[in-house]
């Protein structure tokens, strides 16, 4: 995809009401979220991010850059189980309000239809809920975490 049109999708959402915006065209696909937390970058300096390709002003040569390895965190051993994950991308919480116990806590025996835990997306609590009957062996999230699409939330075994 064109630098000039990541561009021009990035000032779209910074200087709009839109939290979102995904594209595709052809093989390439694009996705920019705007947090409102989030510290804010030039859209010259959000391109250089998303592409890995520090922009250069006309005229001068740019400089060598090493190739940036993709991230690929270490993530520990599961436990044995099956994984709830997150059907939406959204902000976990544990419980119905912060001063509220937790719908479930490790070693705590589930039945199928339980409520998990609640993932607030574009201003909408979402209870998730358990599929399948047995104990919570780990909670893999924090309370107040944002999470992905198909993100491991509960080992329940």
């Amino acid at each position: 995809m064109d630098l000039r049109k990541l561009k021009t999708l990035i000032d779209l959402v910074a200087e709009s009401g839109i939290a979102e915006i995904e594209v595709t065209e052809g093989e390439d696909k694009v996705r920019i979220v705007k947090h409102a937390n989030a510290p804010t970058m030039p859209p010259s300096a959000a391109v250089a991010a998303l592409t890995g390709v520090p922009l250069v002003p006309a005229g001068t040569a740019p400089a060598a850059v090493a190739p940036v390895a993709p991230l690929t965190p270490a993530a520990p051993e599961p436990a044995a189980g099956a994984t709830v994950k997150s059907p939406m991308v959204g902000t976990f919480y544990r419980s119905p309000g912060p001063d509220a116990k937790a719908f479930v806590e490790v070693g705590q025996t589930v039945k199928a239809g339980d409520t998990l835990c609640i993932i607030e997306a574009m201003k909408l609590l979402n209870e998730i809920e358990a599929e399948v009957a047995g104990t919570v062996r780990e909670i893999l999230v924090q309370n107040g975490q944002a999470v992905e699409y198909g993100q491991g939330l509960f080992i329940i075994g």
